[in-house]
């Protein structure tokens, strides 16, 4: 068996989904898992839909996630270029070879007699497609159609036999050729499709293994057929990849999860700071488990025990919350230092941090970060969480709901007795702090704990929810502390 070498080829357009980050998941940990070769491709033959944006946050996404490319933009590599764009002459040169060898042909059938024979297919109750209208046409017909201007393109010339192949996900699997019509290579202008370009890439960059989406599985045997073909012209090893197609992600409604869909936006996931491990770990489990009864694994764990033959056919449903609970786990396993940078960049973007931080505050933040690692789900929610560490008192702000909620006019009174509890206090410390307002708020005042320190909590952090409420105390330190329970009384 030749070394592995997988691709991961996505056309720059729009943002990246999940299913996209999914599949070049597999890919990778396949390539790794065997020590082959991970290529990263770009298909940008769409000029009418690619852009250089879509092409930018390709790149920068793959980074964020990990996927480290052994062959591809910005690495290079033996096979190169790696963007199609940059490949049109080859793609050219191998049309030229086909319709030479007669393993392609011209068809100057318009759109409309296209459409109007399917129509007539349909009505005879036979499946529409290419006929082979053109597949046998004579000089004189030829010469006719060119006296017309018409401008062919360039058809592939399917076999008439049954094609079969072992998928290595789904197993064996066979198309009849009446389902297979002859399919095009080349627009009429010139410029190569998809179903020409990426098959000779796969046969000139030595691809031993295609895996990818369930959606293009109706085009694997045309690929097939093309790369016999390439084998006979000599275009590449003459080695069929051997396929793997993955299972649908299906989002709400059990419907196949949509680029529309919300959950489906790939740059959600990092604005919301989902960790890239937490991510992948989830995204995994659309389709692979490591273990029946275990779901979190790191990645070097899944390219240890990766196999493609253990990927489920079946469809797999877009968890949302299950994404959410597998991110939380990783990232309360964080180191704090860990934890601690990861967090820097979400308070910056909100303004709460400053483009440079200061010793002081990461100090600080190093010593809250533990108070918030059980209780977050995602990095960006650090910036409700601690930002009142960080705002100055002209910055501060109160949430309006819980403040109205919390700190009425019983409110205000139990954060009156929290200040003077405190500002008798001679040492500043968490627990000094937890005697002082259990003696003050449930001993002598007879409260519920939650009724006690409610109050006290929007008083200093401006929420309802926040880091325990007397470690907060001691970090936030006590002149800023019991200035905000001295506002507090005049909300």
């Amino acid at each position: 068996m030749p070394p592995v070498r997988v691709r991961f080829c996505p056309s720059p357009t729009g943002s990246p989904h999940v299913g996209l980050a999914r599949t070049a998941l597999f890919n990778w940990a396949f390539a790794r898992h065997h020590g082959g070769t991970f290529v990263f491709r770009i298909e940008d033959t769409d000029a009418a839909r690619d852009s250089q944006e879509s092409y930018d946050t390709l790149l920068e996404v793959m980074r964020w996630l990990g996927f480290d490319w052994d062959e591809g933009p910005e690495v290079g590599g033996p096979f190169g270029p790696y963007r199609q764009s940059e490949r049109y002459d080859l793609y050219a040169d191998v049309a030229a070879r086909l319709l030479e060898a007669g393993r392609a042909y011209r068809c100057y059938c318009s759109a409309e007699e296209l459409e109007e024979r399917n129509e007539k297919a349909r009505s005879e109750g036979r499946a529409p497609g290419y006929d082979g209208h053109c597949r046998t046409l004579t000089e004189e017909q030829v010469a006719a159609y060119e006296a017309e201007g018409r401008r062919p393109v360039v058809r592939f010339r399917m076999p008439e036999q049954a094609i079969t192949f072992d998928d290595l996900v789904r197993g064996e699997i066979t198309f009849q050729p009446e389902n297979v019509p002859d399919y095009v290579l080349v627009r009429g202008n010139g410029h190569p499709l998809y179903t020409l370009v990426n098959p000779v890439d796969d046969a000139l960059m030595e691809i031993t293994h295609v895996l990818r989406g369930e959606d293009l599985l109706s085009s694997t045997p045309r690929q097939i057929a093309l790369y016999d073909a390439l084998a006979e012209i000599g275009v590449g090893t003459g080695v069929t990849p051997r396929f793997g197609h993955l299972p649908y992600v299906m989002g709400q409604g059990n419907k196949k999860l949509s680029k529309r869909d919300p959950e489906a936006n790939l740059l959600g996931y990092r604005d919301r700071g989902f960790l890239p491990e937490g991510l992948l770990n989830y995204l995994a489990l659309l389709g692979w488990a490591i273990a029946e009864d275990r779901d979190i694994f790191s990645m070097t764990e899944m390219v240890e025990a990766f196999t493609i033959e253990r990927v489920n056919p079946n469809p797999a449903r877009f968890d949302l919350k299950k994404a959410e609970a597998i991110n939380a786990t990783h990232l309360r396993a964080l180191p704090v230092e860990d934890l601690t940078e990861r967090m820097v960049p979400y308070l910056q973007g909100a303004g709460v941090l400053g483009s440079e931080v200061g010793e002081d505050q990461r100090a600080l933040l190093t010593a809250a970060a533990p108070l918030v690692q059980e209780r977050m789900t995602t990095l960006a929610e650090a910036v409700d969480m601690l930002g009142f560490l960080f705002v100055d008192e002209t910055g501060f702000t109160r949430d309006p709901a819980d403040a109205a909620k919390l700190l009425d006019e019983n409110g205000r009174s139990v954060v009156k007795a929290a200040h003077e509890a405190l500002a008798a206090l001679p040492t500043w410390t968490t627990e000094a702090i937890d005697e002082a307002l259990r003696t003050a708020l449930v001993e002598e005042m007879g409260l519920k704990p939650r009724n006690a320190f409610g109050p006290v909590r929007v008083a200093v952090t401006g929420r309802r929810i926040s880091p325990p409420l007397f470690e907060s105390l001691e970090l936030l330190g006590r002149d800023r502390s019991l200035g905000r329970l001295s506002s507090a009384q005049d909300a």
